[in-house]
């Protein structure tokens, strides 16, 4: 019967060990793998869950646009004017309460162009002795920070840029020169060419409020047809009361 010399079966059982450490290294690398592999899918179903919740929420938003239609009003007293106003109107949900406030900050949807979505545009009635109305700002102030040039490409207005100082850089006046009260907003570029440009607008309401606008520059090219459809809104809270 032959004898295995112990050196080899010294070197048989490191064999042996090694081959059991390598299966199981490989071993302990395809499970992670897998885990990885899974951590990988579950990212990416994450991921896809996520954009479906994103795509309806704004669906829903969409869906709940502000209407002339809506009721549920909320009665707030703004300067001394008391307004009704449809909950669903409300910008901020932690205004929607009765009482005394100093502003109200609320959303529009005007239709200003047949056949096209409405604008939406948000408005923050205030008292008018903490706002100066846009057509008082056109002679004394916008006048004096003009640019030489002129902007064209709104049928009716004039578009004057703002000289870059006392933080004007990038903004341009739009103003109805033929009229005596004229349609004046001051538009600032957006920050990034996949956003709109925005304009701010004020204008003093008959009893003492105050209504600023903030709307997506697109919205010019409707100024005639702005205020008119802006009463149907102010009209229907008492915010045209005197």
């Amino acid at each position: 019967m032959a004898v295995t010399p112990k050196r080899e079966i010294w070197l048989i059982s490191t064999m042996a060990a090694t081959d059991t450490h390598a299966s199981a290294a490989e071993t302990g690398r395809s499970h992670v793998a897998y885990n990885l592999a899974g951590i990988g899918l579950l990212v990416l179903l994450m991921a896809v869950g996520l954009a479906y919740m994103v795509d309806r929420a704004a669906r829903e938003t969409q869906r709940s646009l502000p209407s002339l239609e809506d009721s549920d009003p909320v009665t707030q007293t703004v300067a001394g004017r008391e307004l009704h106003i449809p909950a669903a109107w409300f910008r901020y949900g932690e205004t929607i309460k009765p009482g005394f406030v100093s502003q109200v900050d609320l959303a529009f949807a005007l239709a200003l162009e047949e056949d096209q979505p409405p604008a939406s545009v948000e408005v923050t009635l205030t008292s008018r002795t903490g706002a100066r109305a846009s057509s008082a700002l056109l002679d004394a102030v916008y006048l004096h920070q003009f640019a030489d040039d002129s902007v064209s490409g709104i049928p009716g207005l004039v578009g004057k840029p703002l000289l870059a100082a006392d933080g004007y850089a990038g903004e341009t006046v739009w103003y109805d020169p033929l009229s005596p009260s004229p349609f004046v907003a001051k538009c600032a570029s957006a920050p990034e060419p996949s956003r709109a440009d925005r304009c701010l607008r004020t204008i003093h309401l008959p009893n003492g409020l105050a209504a600023i606008l903030s709307f997506d520059a697109e919205a010019l090219v409707a100024w005639r047809q702005f205020d008119a459809e802006l009463t149907h809104w102010l009209g229907k809270i008492g915010a045209l009361d005197n």
